[in-house]
């Protein structure tokens, strides 16, 4: 399964990522999005592509 990352630096914390693909988002203890899990491969490309802050990226 592929996996990807947060960039804490850029994360807003806005949860448009943990509001879609909440098997593999969490809020972490600092407000900004974190990976609790591997996921697919759609749900990482619709992550990567969608984040707004471009925070997330595949690795």
């Amino acid at each position: 399964m592929p996996n990807c990352k947060v960039d804490k630096d850029a994360c807003i914390g806005c949860g448009l990522c943990i509001g879609t693909h909440p098997e593999i988002f969490a809020f972490g203890d600092d407000g900004m999005a974190e990976v609790i899990a591997d996921g697919d491969e759609a749900s990482i490309e619709d992550a990567v592509a969608n984040c707004p802050a471009g925070a997330i990226s595949a690795e």
